[in-house]
């Protein structure tokens, strides 16, 4: 069984027990369980993707940690006009375990 879930703008297919890197969640701590929108349920032989059906439906997770994602540098450079910008960027993720995934109501 899985699920398409929806956070930050993105989508992930996620199972029970997997962990999944999400934007960060600023409001979360450690431990704390939170629960995610579901857009499609795979279940065995069946597929749920009915919206009103899938609105009762939420998957939980627990958060697992808080961390900074793997540097993006930016070079910026124009050429004859001595113009160079070097700019950084770290993203901040927070990593959820999924615990629970609940089948649709038939």
């Amino acid at each position: 069984m899985y699920a398409v879930v929806r956070s930050g703008g993105r989508q992930h297919k996620v199972a029970v027990g997997d962990i999944v890197e999400v934007d960060k969640i600023s409001d979360g701590k450690v431990g704390d369980a939170v629960e995610l929108s579901t857009l499609l349920v795979v279940d065995g032989d069946s597929v749920t993707s009915d919206p009103w059906v899938l609105a009762g439906i939420k998957v939980q997770a627990e958060i697992v940690d808080h961390h900074k994602g793997a540097k993006i540098d930016i070079l910026k450079y124009k050429n004859k006009t001595g113009y160079r910008k070097r700019i950084g960027h770290r993203q901040q993720y927070t990593a959820l375990k999924i615990t629970g995934i609940p089948s649709a109501a038939k």
